[in-house]
């Protein structure tokens, strides 16, 4: 639950990303985070019962395993904001050429009739950019408990925990995400040390206590440092 829930910081930044990119009103943000939750619990579900069925049938796994999450801490170390560009991705931009999206927000709506033909909102739009980019962060976060255990019921119902969270952690995170500064650092370490783990584990075991101390002394020195340099402005003196 601590790595499911720690790198479901990294969701936070992107899904704020997302939301100032389209321009989504605070009032509507609740309905995309609860479906968008919704969804990713499923294909979490999928992912999990398919890590599970690799793992048990191909011992091998793990290096691969290991080696994604290695890959993904680099890609989480060369992330830029500035180039980010959620409506020339892949997703999107197949998703306009093959469906009928109307222009704007229709309230609360994700679908609607322009000249009385259906069509989908940009709101709908953006429900799909959250999916899809949960579905490439679970990639992550879901071979990266497997480095601390193989029980199904464990790794589903944490990870269940962990995205229940993540509508009011986002809400409680949204208006002091620019703060943590060194988080995505921490978390890349993170990803680092539970893929090396993953790719030395036929020569030296890591117990799963020293995995947990390393793992959350790691997110507490991000949070840390991210607060200690970025320190609240605090009320204005009249």
């Amino acid at each position: 639950y601590l790595i499911e829930k720690s790198l479901s910081f990294d969701n936070i930044f992107v899904i704020a990303l997302i939301f100032s990119y389209f321009k989504v009103p605070a009032e509507y943000q609740h309905r995309v985070l609860f479906w968008g939750i919704l969804g990713a619990l499923v294909f979490r579900g999928i992912l999990i019962g398919l890590g599970v069925l690799l793992v048990t049938h191909f011992s091998w796994i793990f290096y691969v395993f290991g080696l994604i999450l290695i890959y993904g801490a680099v890609k989480m170390l060369m992330y830029d904001e500035d180039d980010a560009d959620p409506e020339n991705g892949f997703v999107l931009k197949t998703a306009r050429k093959f469906l009928p999206v109307s222009q704007g927000f229709e309230g609360s709506k994700f679908t609607t009739t322009v000249d009385g033909k259906f069509a989908f909102t940009t709101l709908a739009m953006v429900l799909l950019v959250v999916e899809t980019t949960d579905v490439v962060f679970a990639f992550d976060s879901i071979p990266a408990i497997f480095a601390i255990t193989d029980d199904p019921f464990l790794i589903l119902t944490s990870n269940i925990f962990a995205i229940l969270g993540l509508r009011a952690l986002y809400f409680v995170l949204a208006g002091m995400i620019d703060r943590f500064t060194y988080l995505n650092w921490a978390l890349a370490i993170i990803l680092i040390f539970v893929g090396v783990k993953m790719l030395a584990h036929s020569w030296f075991q890591i117990d799963t206590m020293t995995s947990l101390i390393v793992i959350g002394s790691l997110l507490s020195l991000g949070i840390g440092l991210s607060l200690w340099k970025n320190p609240s402005d605090g009320p204005e003196s009249s």
